[in-house]
């Protein structure tokens, strides 16, 4: 991370649970919030939002000028052309978008999306000058050395058609605590991101990348983990704009108090 990066990365995907008027009164309010609070302000944290394909065009107008970016919650695999259903990188770059999600366990549960897919997603957005925000998380609970493991391979598969190096935003999100009552315990999270973001700096073209958390994120879990991981993944617990403003200040408050910390090797701790 250098000097000039933000200190958090907090991002929220409203998936399909809100109407189109009420994605964009919410993206309303949460431009206020943007505009006034220093920590998006100043840098401290980079803040995106993924509405729906249907609302990127509004949401991006009603946060314009706020610092926050525009997420797509998919993106194809292909370029432009005989792709019925698809939006393409270069369409979504096109309209300001800035990262897409790929990978996420829903996509590869739903829609039998494989590695490959994946793969082939995360080079097109970086082909097209997009963040790839790339979803990785072990199905069913284990120690974290194993998870570890497993979401470096889910990493490594991820990036293994990438010709156009860049940054990205690794998502570790437990598939087992998607949509849970709670997340993984931040002893958990905190040895899995210790884990996996050294990794993730050590490929080529990925030093300023990094390592969030999702999985059932909300309030109060950012300050549980003391900053030894570098932001949230958010979902339905951001759905009141106050609960955002909430993380928001938790990573001002964490980013004053001292740098992001380190945690023991995944070896030493257990699940």
């Amino acid at each position: 991370m250098t000097a000039a990066s933000p200190a958090f990365t907090i991002g929220v995907s409203l998936k399909t649970y809100l109407s189109h008027a009420r994605t964009v009164a919410w993206a309303t309010e949460l431009a206020e919030v943007a505009r006034r609070h220093p920590a998006v302000r100043d840098g401290v944290v980079e803040l995106f939002v993924a509405p729906t394909f249907p609302s990127l065009v509004p949401v991006r107008d009603v946060l314009a000028g706020t610092g926050v970016r525009l997420a797509a919650q998919d993106v194809s695999a292909t370029g432009p052309g005989a792709s019925t259903g698809e939006v393409s990188a270069d369409e979504l770059a096109e309209i300001g978008c800035s990262i897409a999600e790929v990978g996420h366990a829903e996509r590869r549960a739903f829609f039998h999306e494989d590695d490959a897919v994946v793969a082939a997603k995360t080079a097109a957005a970086l082909r097209n000058g997009l963040t790839p925000l790339i979803c990785v998380g072990e199905d069913d609970r284990a120690p974290a050395a194993v998870a570890a493991r497993e979401v470096q391979r889910q990493v490594d598969a991820a990036l293994a058609a990438v010709e156009d190096s860049g940054r990205v935003v690794v998502a570790y999100e437990p598939v087992w605590a998607i949509g849970a009552e709670s997340p993984a315990s931040s002893t958990h999270i905190a040895a899995v991101v210790a884990a996996l973001e050294p990794h993730l700096a050590s490929l080529p073209g990925h030093a300023d990348s990094r390592v969030i958390y999702g999985g059932s994120a909300g309030p109060g879990l950012l300050t549980e983990l003391g900053g030894q991981v570098r932001g949230l993944f958010l979902g339905r617990r951001a759905h009141d704009v106050s609960a955002v403003e909430g993380v928001l200040d938790e990573a001002l408050a964490l980013a004053a108090v001292a740098p992001v910390a380190t945690v023991s090797p995944v070896a030493e701790v257990a699940s």
